[in-house]
């Protein structure tokens, strides 16, 4: 019933999400701009200071045209501030769960809370960082260390934010990897690697419409992202299609001029937190005044803004500000399903889990209650204190309540009628007492981190290592001494390394109970007794040592000079064994994997399509379909992240794989479905720095599918390479070829023809390109395959090209005889159509170079006998006929050598045209819509016509010549 629900939510909120037209949104913003004065305008981009307003955002208000004064709040994990809205899960923790619905649903409901507040737009979500560094401080909020996750994530939460009217903001873009030095280090990344990494889930942001971006705090290859006119401009709105508009991070401008002209368009929050550092209002007005940004940039910015808010529909109907507002309606169910299915069970050894009413419990651990001060005594969560639910910053919300482990296990223990004993503390002293007697013994511990403006115990932002905090690995060495089932239960923002846990031979379990927020013990309780099956799967890798990740936080610039080889990518690419892997995740019962499928063939080389939001169109299109059948073979019910990893053609200079797609399927004992994963070309290209263009390569794909980054069932392969390309294109020529043959004995039209020679000339040059690729095989056997290969498509080129000739032949037999008919039955021209463009509608006198419409200069009609023809008018017609006609010849003859160039190539058609010139010699008048036909046909159809259109004057000429 839940997933049923889950996919009614996704239909809804997914028709929402396609309703948004950009298009309509322009058109009423533009015609707001009309109605703005340029005051207006600077106070729509410009933030009206710190601690001016409601919110940690605010703008002024624009009466005429009924603009309120917009409010932007944290954060990406619910509202900031706010007095009666729930605390959702971080991004982190949903991201565990890989199920698309459970985010989109997360997304939907936090920004009915936002809606609600009033709040115009939410914070969030967030993409940068990454996670390349796994101590970085705000790993959390984001949804794990692969673009593709999170791009997905992204998508599926924007599109529910969105679907109730709420602005997005996709933040923070780009490279902000780590919080110490970030607001003055630049972050040094070559091309390719921006875009295959970092740059991926914000174009997965853009193509599900998200209202805004926010740039980052640090500089990108020396220049801050904040004025980055590559980065704002080239990437996110050229290359991207981004139709919405860029603000800054709070306090993250440096200037007015460079930072309007490189594509910001709003500055957050309008000033310094001391009330200083204004670089826009009266300074953005003198700016445009002097002429150092254009009046053009201002309407940019402002159009942008106003086309946002159109496009939600906050226009009308909209809440007025109210963050005392109680919306939490029913969302804790969302908070606890997600927190419940994003924990990860990495270990459960002699079937420990789940419990079977034990009849007596230790539980140790200072993260096993609440905090002692209060849920929310710590300003932004700024302590490690007591249970964890959330890391530190900006990002988070107030609690409303909160579920304590302990609390929720004694719950369940007074049910089965468990005896409970506990140590709430991190001292090793008191562990013997709390866990004598019992039948397992469950330890809690736990890692912090957060943003860099709030340090707690000596973590600026980012974390100091990755061992457990509070001491505890020595926590859990004792507890595994004095109990001989011991239960270890991680709440963390990230990874933390296991391997003195993992030593401990009476550790028989390790629950990865991530971040869940405020539903924190009944998400445990759901997981530990078995009422829900552990379904969540790592979204980074755990390793068995830091160094092994080869990156750290740097003290200077970062010049990622790992370059994509992060996180699984590098353990892959260097043969490194993880202590537990990318995808990661045990459950209590198995599934199998049977039967893969691969459907499609994919050309090679570089996307083409126009540019929509998100990239170019064919980016997106589905290519390729793989299918895998996936049986429950277990006894109890349970969901399988199936997960499938793309290899790339060795000449792609790739990571060995990389996550290309994932679906979660619940299934019954004994059950068993189909799943099926539909690849974009965009999922199987790469980024040609040369060419700036994103391209499929050639070779063989493989492609894998399993329950983890290393765990792979299943295994195929898609052989995409020149040969398909040109098997393909082989193929449409020929059906081309057959359609222009059966029509009905018609000509073929120029429009047809055009096409067919275009994809003549694409045909070859493929055949080029699969000729240079055969030359570096270094396999023989191979190349020679290749190149015989390559010569029966040369053969089958030469044949297209003769019957195209032949084409060409009929087409020009049809006009010829229709035009020779015309002459000599006198008759006027009909109307152009589409099989005749040539034909025209009665003469009008021709543009310059003027040529005569007759030899007489009367449209054609011979007056032999009206009243005014006598020798001398005649000898002088005659006379300006000829003159006129030699200089349009000059012309002519000037027009078909640049078009021909070379005329010794088109002799034997030049031939052929010559003789049916002659069949009209002598014809004893020229029509003058003859004379303009002509014309147009050398306009239109130049490589034919072109040589004719001078042999055609010239015995004209001679006709003429032998008539005086």
């Amino acid at each position: 019933m839940r997933s049923f629900i889950f996919a009614v939510v996704a239909f809804a909120t997914a028709s929402a999400a396609a309703t948004l037209d950009w298009t309509a949104a322009y058109q009423k913003a533009n015609a707001s701009l009309a109605k703005l004065s340029q005051n207006d305008k600077i106070n729509i981009v410009t933030g009206v200071g710190w601690n001016k307003g409601p919110c940690v955002g605010n703008t002024a208000a624009a009466g005429s045209i009924s603009y309120p004064q917009l409010c932007l709040q944290d954060g990406p994990l619910g509202v900031r501030y706010a007095t009666g809205v729930n605390a959702f899960v971080p991004g982190i923790q949903v991201a565990a769960t890989w199920d698309r619905a459970l985010i989109r649903e997360r997304g939907q409901f936090m920004a009915e809370e936002t809606k609600g507040c009033g709040v115009h737009v939410l914070l969030g979500p967030v993409a940068g960082p990454l996670g390349k560094n796994p101590t970085g401080g705000r790993n959390w909020e984001g949804f794990g260390a692969d673009p593709y996750l999170q791009g997905i994530a992204m998508a599926e939460t924007i599109e529910g934010m969105q679907s109730v009217g709420v602005q997005a903001n996709a933040k923070h873009y780009i490279l902000n990897e780590q919080e110490l030095n970030r607001e003055t280090m630049s972050s040094n990344v070559d091309d390719r690697t921006i875009h295959e990494l970092y740059l991926w889930p914000f174009a997965d942001a853009v193509h599900a419409n998200v209202a805004s971006v926010m740039c980052s705090y640090n500089k990108i290859n020396g220049t801050w992202a904040c004025e980055n006119p590559y980065i704002m401009d080239t990437l996110l709105k050229k290359q991207l299609g981004f139709r919405g508009y860029v603000m800054t991070d709070w306090n993250a401008q440096h200037s007015t001029g460079p930072a309007a002209t490189a594509g910001l368009d709003m500055t957050m929050p309008g000033s310094d937190f001391n009330g200083g550092s204004i670089f826009w209002g009266s300074k953005l007005s003198q700016a445009v005044s002097s002429g150092q940004v254009p009046q053009a940039r201002i309407d940019d910015m402002v159009r942008r803004v106003l086309a946002a808010w159109y496009l939600l529909g906050q226009d009308s109907g909209y809440p007025a500000i109210n963050l005392r507002a109680n919306v939490q309606g029913q969302h804790k169910t969302n908070i606890r399903a997600t927190a419940r299915d994003g924990i990860v069970l990495l270990k459960n050894e002699e079937g420990i889990l789940p419990l079977k009413s034990p009849g007596k419990l230790g539980l140790v651990g200072s993260a096993a209650v609440v905090n002692p001060q209060g849920m929310n005594s710590c300003t932004d969560q700024g302590c490690n204190t007591g249970a964890l639910g959330m890391g530190w910053g900006s990002g988070t919300a107030s609690y409303p309540y909160f579920s304590a482990p302990a609390d929720a296990i004694k719950a369940r223990a007074q049910t089965d009628g468990t005896q409970i004993s506990m140590s709430a503390s991190d001292s090793t002293g008191s562990v013997s007492s709390a866990v004598s007697g019992a039948d397992a013994a469950i330890v809690f511990i736990t890692s912090d981190s957060g943003e860099g403006y709030i340090t707690v115990e000596n973590n600026a932002g980012d974390r100091n290592n990755l061992d457990p905090w509070h001491n505890g690995n020595e926590l859990v060495k004792a507890v595994a001494a004095a109990s001989d089932n011991v239960i270890v239960v991680v709440h963390s923002v990230g990874p933390v390394i296991l391997e003195t846990i993992l030593a401990q031979p009476n550790v028989k379990a390790i629950v990865w109970a991530g971040l869940p927020s405020q539903e924190n013990g009944n998400a445990l309780v759901d997981i530990l007794y078995g009422a829900a099956n552990p379904s969540g799967k790592l979204p980074y890798t755990i390793a068995k040592s830091a160094v092994d990740y080869g990156t750290s936080v740097s003290g200077s610039n970062d010049n990622f000079k790992e370059s994509f080889y992060v996180d699984y990518r590098k353990f892959d690419n260097d043969g490194i064994e993880p202590r537990y892997e990318f995808g990661y995740g045990l459950s209590y019962t198995n599934f199998t994997y049977s039967n893969i499928f691969v459907d499609g063939r994919p050309t090679s080389g570089p996307a083409t399509g126009e540019i929509i939001p998100g990239g170019r169109a064919d980016l997106w299109e589905t290519v390729l379909t793989v299918t895998v059948t996936l049986a429950n073979t277990g006894s109890v019910q349970g969901a399988e992240v199936a997960q499938l990893y793309i290899g790339f053609p060795e000449s792609a200079n790739t990571p060995p794989k990389q996550l290309r797609g994932f679906e979660k399927l619940a299934l019954e004992p004994g059950a068993e479905n189909n799943v099926a994963f539909e690849l974009k070309r965009r999922d199987l290209s790469i980024w040609n720095t040369a060419s700036q263009e994103w391209e499929v390569p050639s070779g063989t794909f493989n492609i894998s599918v399993g329950s983890s980054s290393r765990d792979i069932r299943q295994t195929g392969t898609l052989e995409n390479s020149q040969f398909n390309s040109a098997l393909k294109q082989s193929t449409s020529i020929k059906r081309d070829l057959a359609g222009l043959s059966c029509s009905d004995g018609n000509a073929p039209t120029p429009a047809a023809i055009g096409s067919l020679s275009a994809s003549l000339t694409a045909f070859s040059r493929t055949l080029d390109e699969y000729n240079t690729l055969s030359k570096q095989e270094l396999n023989p056997a191979k190349q020679e395959k290749a190149y015989e290969r390559i010569k029966n498509f040369r053969t089958e080129l030469s044949s297209f090209r003769s019957q195209l000739d032949e084409m060409k032949s009929r087409r020009e037999d049809a006009l010829h005889t229709q035009n020779r008919s015309e002459l000599l039955g006198r008759r006027p021209f009909v109307t152009a159509t589409p099989e005749n463009p040539y034909a025209n509608t009665p003469p009008q006198q021709p543009s310059s170079p003027s040529i005569p419409l007759n030899r007489y200069g009367n449209g054609g009609q011979l007056s032999m006998g009206s009243n005014d023809y006598t020798r001398e008018t005649h000898a002088l017609r005659e006379q300006n006929f000829f003159g006129a006609t030699n200089t349009a010849l000059d012309d002519y003859i000037a027009r078909g050598q640049a078009v021909l160039g070379d005329l010794g190539a088109q002799r034997d058609m030049l031939k052929n045209t010559q003789k049916r010139l002659y069949s009209v010699a002598n014809t004893l008048g020229v029509s003058g819509d003859t004379i303009r036909m002509v014309e147009r046909r050398a306009r239109e159809d130049k490589w034919i016509f072109g040589a004719g259109v001078v042999i055609f004057f010239a015995f004209c000429w001679l006709c003429l010549h032998f008539l005086r």
